[in-house]
C-alpha cells in the first residue's frame, strides 16, 4: 500500500485514492475511494483532478460504463481496495487535490478506458 503526503502531491492516472467525494446534490460529500482518470501532466494551473467514483455495491456493476474490481484478482490486490468494488465512470467529479487523503493503490487503465469511451461517447 502506497501513501502520499499532501505537502508534495504527485498523483497519476490509475491511482486509487481516498477522497472526500461530492454527492450529486453538491451539498454533502463522503470519504470514499476514487480512481484518477485525468491524463498525467494536464497542467491546467489548477490544483484539481478528475476522478471516477468507486463503490462496494456490486449490484451496480452490470452496466457498460462500469468496471468490477475483484479482490481475488491481481488487479484487485494492487488496487488497495478492501472489498470487491465497482469503478463507476458515469459518476465523475473534479476535486481539489487538498480533498485527497492518500493514494491506496493502482488500477490499470485498459478496461477503464474502454468504459470511459462508452460513457463519454468517444
Amino acid at each position: 500500500m502506497t501513501t502520499m503526503t499532501k505537502q508534495n502531491p504527485t498523483y497519476k492516472r490509475g491511482d486509487v485514492i481516498l477522497v472526500l467525494f461530492p454527492s450529486s446534490n453538491l451539498l454533502t460529500a463522503k470519504r470514499r475511494p476514487a480512481l484518477i482518470v485525468q491524463t498525467d501532466n494536464l497542467q491546467t494551473g489548477l490544483p484539481q483532478v478528475i476522478v471516477a467514483m468507486i463503490t462496494s455495491k456490486m449490484f451496480r456493476a452490470n452496466h457498460p460504463s462500469r468496471v468490477p474490481i475483484l479482490r481475488s484478482t491481481q488487479e484487485g490486490q494492487q488496487s488497495g481496495l478492501l472489498t470487491d468494488s465497482v469503478v463507476v465512470t458515469d459518476n465523475l467529479a473534479t476535486i481539489v487535490e487538498s480533498a485527497i487523503d492518500c493514494v491506496i493503490g493502482f488500477i490499470p487503465m485498459t478496461d477503464i478506458d474502454i468504459v470511459l469511451r462508452h460513457t463519454l461517447n468517444l
